[in-house]
């Protein structure tokens, strides 16, 4: 049974996985057609065809390699001026790879297609067609974000006491028990007792957990005067906090001196609307951009997992196999309930649209970044132009930087290696 629900979650995963590149390329093709470019081709995946059909000029198909997807507009690339001729030199490999792939464009171009080339678009309707694809990457993550927050919700500490400690036990010694060289905890000697729902501290008014945990940690060994209601009487109790290693709240694997009680919260389940799950988008597109930002760095620390140097960490990217992986694990864990499970699912779902629209915002050939901010350099030189009075320059030539995108996918070729190979020789651990 739990092999069976493994290989569920992986194929659920894996649709989840293939219907997102197809959206994302349908956000590419949809824009492009409606301004009369020609499209060929409209694939998911990469390799051989397993299946395709034609309608129109365009030929819809999936490929044997579900790990992206393609749609092939005519026109891409202008050819080259005339009179200009490939030049021997140190660069003399790349300006022949640019000249052969302007030849192999052009084989695309049949007579009548000069009207319907995509260079030849005006530079706002590129950014529209290229900006398309992550902007439905966007628009996916925030529907399943939406569905989780508005029907599921989440799970949020109250201000109600669901356990009291005991005694005080150092962070970095874990949950262990009680001895008896352990001290009692403020909160035990204040009388304290689940159930209980503090209203304030040292005069302060509770509003949330978060304001309540700040207060504490703020007050050090100092005296702590706190309000509670019981049974419905609001009583009031003194006791003192006390100074322990207590864990960060920015990063989990940080420990540091700051007051302590020794209480811990309830959690109740509550549904959100959509400005929560606006709010929410933002803080996890602003972790998104930092977590690209050291994606080289985390990715040389999966390499030096891979040959034994160090242990895989466990804030390490993944590759969409350690992602189907990790979705088989969660959903054969039978002593979870389905619908956690369910809600895993989709927002690993979610996680993984939301990272790649961002990854394909990344101003570098061959992502879409890269023709959507040569598409704004064209528009920004073309309107200096006509301020200055200055002849129109053209279209910007996105052939002379396909060096960089070549170098680009080199990079990221070797990068989505480490990571496969990561996640089948080092895997990211979940407990």
């Amino acid at each position: 049974m739990t092999a069976v629900l493994y290989a569920l979650g992986v194929v659920v995963f894996a649709v989840g996985v293939a219907v997102s590149i197809g959206l994302h390329e349908l956000g590419h093709l949809y824009p492009a057609k409606k301004f009369g470019v020609k499209v060929t081709q409209y694939f998911v995946g990469f390799g051989r065809t397993l299946w395709s059909s034609r309608r129109g000029e365009t030929e819809y198909g999936v490929k044997a390699i579900p790990l992206g997807g393609y749609v092939k507009l005519v026109g891409m690339l202008p050819p080259a001026h005339p009179g200009e001729q490939p030049r021997s030199s140190n660069t003399g490999l790349f300006t022949q790879l640019v000249s052969d792939a302007r030849a192999a464009e052009q084989q695309h171009v049949k007579p009548g297609d000069e009207g319907r080339l995509f260079y030849k678009l005006p530079w706002w309707k590129k950014t529209i067609v290229m900006a398309g694809g992550p902007t439905v990457n966007l628009l996916i993550a925030f529907v399943l974000f939406a569905g989780l927050f508005g029907l599921h919700g989440t799970y949020e500490p109250t201000t109600t006491v669901g356990v009291v400690s005991r005694c005080v036990v150092p962070a970095e010694e874990g949950d262990r028990d009680c001895t008896g060289a352990d001290p009692v905890s403020p909160s035990a000697q204040a009388g304290l007792r689940p159930g209980d729902r503090l209203v304030s501290f040292n005069g302060v008014a509770i509003e949330d957990w978060e304001q309540l945990v700040t207060l504490i940690r703020g007050n050090e060994d100092g005296r702590a005067v706190i309000g509670y209601v019981r049974d419905g009487e609001q009583r009031t109790t003194t006791t003192s906090t006390t100074v322990k290693s207590v864990q960060s709240l920015e990063e989990n694997d940080e420990f540091l001196e700051a007051g302590f009680l020794g209480v811990e919260s309830t959690v109740q389940r509550r549904t959100h609307g959509l400005l929560y799950t606006v709010d929410r988008m933002r803080l996890m597109t602003w972790e998104t951009v930092q977590a690209l930002a050291t994606l080289p760095v985390k990715v040389w620390g999966v390499a030096k997992a891979v040959v034994g140097v160090e242990e895989r960490a466990l804030d390490s990217p993944v590759s969409v196999v350690g992602a189907g992986r990790v979705a088989g694990e969660v959903t054969s864990d039978v002593e979870s309930p389905v619908s956690s499970r369910v809600v895993f699912l989709v927002g690993l779902l979610a996680g993984l649209n939301l990272f790649v629209g961002m990854f394909n915002f990344i101003p570098l050939l061959p992502l879409d970044g890269g023709h959507i901010a040569g598409a704004l350099y064209e528009g920004a030189r073309r309107g200096v132009a006509r301020v200055l009075h200055r002849p129109d320059p053209g279209f910007v030539d996105v052939a002379k930087l396909l060096p960089v995108a070549y170098v680009m996918a080199g990079v990221l070729l070797v990068m989505s290696f480490v990571l496969i190979a990561g996640d089948i020789v080092a895997p990211v651990q979940l407990s």
